[in-house]
């Protein structure tokens, strides 16, 4: 299966490219093929094409709670994104991580998206972790 490893940071965005290398890694070992996706810097890539979708991105500011704009937009535009089995997951940073990762899971659940699990990660082997026990399959 293709699974899509979307990522949009304002300003944690190394962070975030070390989170989705090891999502990557980790879903990669279970058989699937896994590309990694900055929405920051890959405005026009269409998520249509993907079987599962993980989106992660990181707190405005170190109180918590917001997600960056951003996000919003690109799932808007990145094509038919409704139905699919979908990840949710956020970098480890300030306070109020659980309210962050609430507000992307209500954007992504906003587009359609049905958000099988979520997480908050603390590192790349975490999030290795993470990808050889995600549930892909349909």
């Amino acid at each position: 299966m293709r699974v899509g490893i979307v990522f949009i940071s304002e300003n944690k965005r190394d962070d975030l490219l070390e989170l989705a290398k090891g999502l990557a890694k980790g879903v990669e070992s279970q058989g699937h093929q896994a590309d990694i996706i900055d929405g920051t810097r890959d405005v026009n890539t269409k998520l249509t094409i993907y079987n599962f979708l993980a989106v992660g991105t990181s707190a405005n500011s170190g109180m918590g709670g917001k997600i960056p704009e951003k996000v919003v937009r690109y799932l808007a535009s990145s094509g038919h994104v409704g139905g699919k089995r979908s990840f949710a997951f956020i970098s480890k940073y300030g306070m109020r991580s659980s309210k962050t990762l609430l507000a992307l899971m209500k954007v992504m659940e906003h587009e359609g998206m049905f958000v099988v699990l979520s997480d908050i990660i603390a590192n790349s082997a975490e999030a290795e972790e993470i990808g050889k026990r995600l549930n892909i399959h349909t």
